[in-house]
């Protein structure tokens, strides 16, 4: 497990070979104050004690203790504790194709991956549910329950809780201009662009990028690099780079830099990540 800082600081990872490889978390925080940032997966996870207090797009909610926690992929997010004693809760971050998968084995070929509305459901069943699947997985290497579990736990809370992401295209030619720096810094995270430089490639004015970037995604373009460039971090280092050459390779000003990014995103170091990847 990871090193513990403090009985109430405690970020356990690791990645199961389940669904290609589901990536899980167990944790217990006080003093963790996550910035916005986003995932490449979902957030799906249950809050075990205490209540905590996040921002997902749109507004600002509370999950208390047996709640359910839903943040879409790709979706700007925060989160600290709601009560002085800290929150704990474990969590999963299936892929957009994973689920998406499982809506293929359901054969609903064009429900695509799915969309969760609400960012806190009150559900005990499948709350329970789920925390049987995050103890399985923990202490059983029967891979025919373990996989049954996360299948039956998965399909429940897209079929009670998620919508089909499918509607017509509408996109204006301002949101195609935005999809433009939006898909250049998910290609190219480690450029180093200047805000000109993006302004131009939408063909808008660099105020009116900044302000309707962050209107469109959540994030400024300066801090929607940021996230472009943990994603990329996280791929090297599931490949085996080292920490210092991975926080040069995708544009970080030095290795502390990317270390406390990392942290403020995902809770747990760098180190700890390839520890447990």
């Amino acid at each position: 497990m990871a090193n513990k800082k403090s009985s109430k600081e405690r970020a356990d990872y690791k990645i199961t070979d389940e669904l290609g490889g589901l990536e899980i978390l167990d944790a217990e925080y006080e003093k963790q104050n996550f910035s916005r940032h986003s995932h490449e997966g979902y957030t799906i996870g249950v809050i075990e004690t205490g209540a905590q207090r996040f921002y997902r797009t749109g507004g600002h909610h509370v999950a208390p203790q047996d709640t359910i926690i839903l943040v879409n992929a790709d979706e700007v997010h925060s989160g600290h504790s709601a009560t002085e004693g800290g929150w704990a809760y474990r969590a999963m971050y299936p892929l957009p194709q994973q689920l998406e998968q499982l809506t293929k084995d359901l054969y609903l070929p064009n429900y695509g991956a799915p969309y969760f509305p609400n960012a806190v459901i009150s559900d005990p069943e499948l709350a329970n549910q789920l925390r049987l699947v995050f103890n399985t997985l923990e202490n059983s290497d029967n891979r025919l329950l373990r996989e049954t579990l996360i299948y039956g736990a998965l399909v429940k809370l897209m079929g009670k809780h998620g919508k089909s992401r499918l509607y017509p295209n509408f996109e204006t030619k301002a949101q195609k201009q935005l999809l433009l720096v939006k898909e250049f810094l998910d290609d190219y995270p480690q450029a180093d662009v200047s805000l000109d430089d993006l302004a131009k490639l939408a063909a808008i004015s660099p105020y009116h990028l900044v302000r309707s970037f962050q209107k469109e995604f959540g994030l400024p373009p300066h801090a929607y690099q940021i996230q472009s460039r943990l994603r990329f971090a996280r791929k090297l280092l599931k490949q085996g780079h080292s920490i210092s050459d991975t926080a040069q390779e995708c544009g970080f000003h030095d290795q502390s830099h990317f270390h406390r990014h990392f942290k403020k995103a995902n809770g747990y170091t760098p180190g700890q990540y390839i520890k447990r990847r």
